[in-house]
């Protein structure tokens, strides 16, 4: 039971993050029909700059607290990604809307090529170590038992899995009470008729860019929180399973993909904590990859409009 309890915290914080990432990829996909493939790069993109505003605070302003170094941090990266992300919307895709499918897709591996290229000479090839400035101290939730470890938590998990909470409450609330909801709505529903009520479908296209690059940023300094490190490929994998959280809960719908991203760190945890036993130690947790593969391949034969499957248009 321990070892159950354990891997479902663990599948929480990691769902948590995929949740964040995917939410970009949905939005984007209800408005514009489009899989960005760059996404995921915007991730790391928050990491590092996170990284790169601590250094520099923790050099410069030595008597400002962690929490505030931290805070700081995480808004810059937010705006960081905020900007990465109009650009790749502006420069990447708005040409390429009404054109074959297979010229955006090809056009977004492109710009996420050349975000890792420019990372790499930024911040270098390196693994670059990410400042603990929350707590890591583990706390214990189950006693344990003879053989088991207890189940434990950190202060960064716990802040991890509250601060997704809230901004996934935040974008719902958003969406389905805000002039910026119905404009989005509207917008994903039919950009022509938008535009004859006086909506600007540019300005709202531009503007659910930059909310989901906001949120990988968020989503990258609490991967590089939980793990104390980042490097300038650390988007491409969280990426790929991030748009298997989106399909998983159907590409398209918010809460889909919400659920999809939390859904997706479950298994993976559960299947990484019990894969050993089930296969009598022939494979381990280093193996944790392949749930994610398995469940988009699961997703597209049986399902392929995945379990909330409709656009935001249909359902914030």
């Amino acid at each position: 039971m321990d070892t159950f309890i354990q891997q479902v915290i663990n599948g929480l914080m990691l769902g948590s993050i995929y949740a964040l990432v995917a939410l970009g990829y949905t939005m984007v996909y209800g408005i514009l029909r489009i899989i960005n493939f760059a996404h995921g790069d915007l991730l790391m993109v928050g990491a590092l700059s996170a990284l790169s505003t601590m250094v520099f605070l923790q050099r410069h302003f030595p008597g400002l607290s962690v929490y505030g170094v931290l805070a700081l941090a995480l808004l810059l990266s937010m705006a960081v990604c905020a900007v990465v992300a109009m650009a790749i919307e502006r420069l990447a895709y708005r040409r390429l809307r009404h054109a074959p499918r297979l010229a955006p897709l090809i056009s977004g591996i492109g710009v996420s090529l050349l975000l890792q290229t420019v990372a790499m000479m930024v911040w270098s090839r390196n693994p670059l170590m990410f400042p603990q400035l929350l707590p890591m101290d583990p706390i214990k939730l189950t006693r344990g038992d003879a053989g088991h470890a207890p189940a434990v938590i950190t202060g960064t998990g716990i802040a991890t899995v509250a601060a997704a909470l809230v901004v996934m409450a935040g974008l719902l609330l958003l969406i389905e009470y805000t002039r910026f909801g119905r404009a989005m709505r509207a917008t994903a529903e039919n950009p022509q008729v938008a535009s004859l009520m006086g909506i600007n479908p540019n300005r709202i296209i531009t503007l659910t860019f930059a909310i989901g690059g906001m949120f990988a940023a968020l989503a990258g300094v609490m991967m590089a929180s939980n793990y104390g490190n980042a490097n300038f490929s650390m988007g491409f994998l969280p990426g790929i399973k991030a748009f298997t959280a989106a399909v998983l809960g159907g590409i398209g719908n918010i809460r889909g993909a919400m659920l999809g991203g939390v859904l997706l760190g479950l298994i993976e945890s559960l299947g990484a904590g019990y894969l050993g036993a089930l296969t009598g130690g022939n494979f381990g947790s280093n193996y944790q990859d392949i749930f994610a593969f398995l469940v988009l391949i699961a997703v597209l034969v049986f399902r392929p409009s995945g379990l909330l499957g409709e656009r935001v248009a249909n359902r914030a």
